[in-house]
């Protein structure tokens, strides 16, 4: 059930990266007139926390890192959950890397900020860091195991603590002999 469950979010962190990720960096990619106008620059130069579309972008693009560093961290998600867009995202670089036009002519909706912006996600090579950082958990053995916890297991016996191993305090002990005894 658990690597079910990070399937369906391996497909929400897959639309959350073409949609939010590549709108948000699309409208953060343009760049300033030729001419050295600060005019061209997100409010005019001034402070971006006063424009809102700069900083509906930069929540984009928050919320999908954030979304997939928990995919990533979080030992009990699947690695399913960040290991299939990963591989998706490698793909895609692979197949860019050796036939651009091909690549290029994949990508949906290239028309509009969304594939406007995967499509430069994927030119500026940050497509490929990103898928490589989301196939880690894929390495992992501990990951694909379920965690066992005390709530769920009942048969789960937490470890000894201090000062109570295996010998009782009662037992009785000699020194050992010195060596040149032996």
């Amino acid at each position: 059930m658990r690597h079910v469950i990070g399937v369906i979010l391996a497909v929400i962190m897959t639309a959350m990266l073409f949609f939010a990720g590549a709108w948000g960096y699309f409208r953060l990619l343009r760049l300033p007139p030729a001419g050295g106008s600060l005019t061209g620059l997100p409010a005019s130069g001034g402070s971006l926390l006063s424009n809102h579309s700069v900083l509906y972008s930069f929540a984009a693009l928050i919320v999908t890192g954030l979304l997939a560093g928990v995919l990533i961290a979080v030992p009990r998600i699947s690695p399913l959950g960040s290991g299939l867009p990963g591989l998706g995202l490698l793909a895609w670089t692979g197949l860019y890397l050796a036939n651009v036009h091909r690549a290029v002519s994949l990508i949906p909706m290239r028309g509009r900020a969304f594939g406007a912006g995967f499509e430069a996600l994927g030119i500026n090579g940050i497509l490929a860091a990103v898928g490589l950082a989301m196939i880690v958990p894929l390495f992992i053995p501990s990951r694909w195991r379920a965690a066992r916890y005390a709530e769920y297991d009942p048969g789960y016996a937490p470890p000894p603590q201090p000062g109570t191993g295996l010998i009782a305090p009662d037992w009785a002990t000699a020194p050992q002999p010195p060596i040149g005894d032996l």
